[in-house]
């Protein structure tokens, strides 16, 4: 079957959560590289697929797509799976956390990770801000009720954007010193759970992620690219 789906990517970015949607799926799809090293998503190419300058691009027969949750929602909603289909009584909390991973807990991450984009002058207030905002966020989401996506053993579409957001905090927002997901035992189970899917061991194989990328990360060592 040929693939009629191009992903823009750098290991162990924002599009490490597509390519676990897509190896889930198991639909055919191509990679294409984009050289973090370089700051080729500043190039004129790849703005002219995501204007924001910012990794992942699906490219589809309807055109490009940006925005991680919006990649990820239209691959569940075009292959009807991983998601609750919009009249499924359990779509309102499904799309209610969809957001929530999008505006909440993917925007906090940012600001560990690029403090410099968030404060003129001294960063260490605001990594320090958004590390605390981390860590709070992930006290309401190991209480939810309604996150019973967490608890399942078949994938959701949640599972492949939480997974990764839940390695890069150790390795990229300070180390593990001061974050071990652990803590959190719901998460720490979700974490192995998914990392146990054959669709999430090939993602880590491609990756270069390891053998448990996401319960116990280690640095990210890929076959091509840079994840910085």
């Amino acid at each position: 079957m040929t693939a009629d789906l191009r992903l823009h990517y750098a290991p162990d970015n924002a599009s490490l959560c597509v390519r676990l949607a897509l190896e889930e799926l198991e639909v055919p799809y191509q990679t294409v590289l984009v050289d973090r090293a370089k700051q080729g998503q500043k190039s004129a190419q790849f703005l002219a697929l995501n204007p924001n300058g910012l990794i992942p691009v699906l490219e589809t027969p309807q055109g490009p797509l940006f925005e991680t949750a919006a990649i990820l929602m239209w691959l569940a909603e075009r292959h009807g799976r991983l998601m609750p289909a919009v009249d499924h009584p359990d779509r309102m909390h499904a799309v209610q956390w969809m957001v929530w991973l999008a505006n909440t807990l993917h925007p906090t991450l940012r600001m560990m990770f690029y403090p410099q984009q968030y404060a003129d002058g001294d960063t260490a207030p605001t990594h320090r801000m958004a590390g605390m905002r981390l860590r709070a966020h992930l006290d309401v989401l190991a209480a939810a009720q309604t996150a019973d996506w967490l608890d399942r053993d078949d994938p959701t579409i949640h599972a492949c954007y939480l997974a990764p957001m839940l390695r890069w905090p150790a390795l990229y927002g300070g180390g593990a010193d001061w974050f071990d997901l652990a803590k959190w035992p719901r998460l720490h189970a979700f974490a192995k759970r998914t990392e146990a899917r054959e669709s999430a061991r090939r993602a880590a194989l491609a990756e270069g992620l390891g053998p448990t990328p996401f319960s116990h990360p280690s640095p990210c060592n890929p076959p091509e690219g840079s994840a910085l």
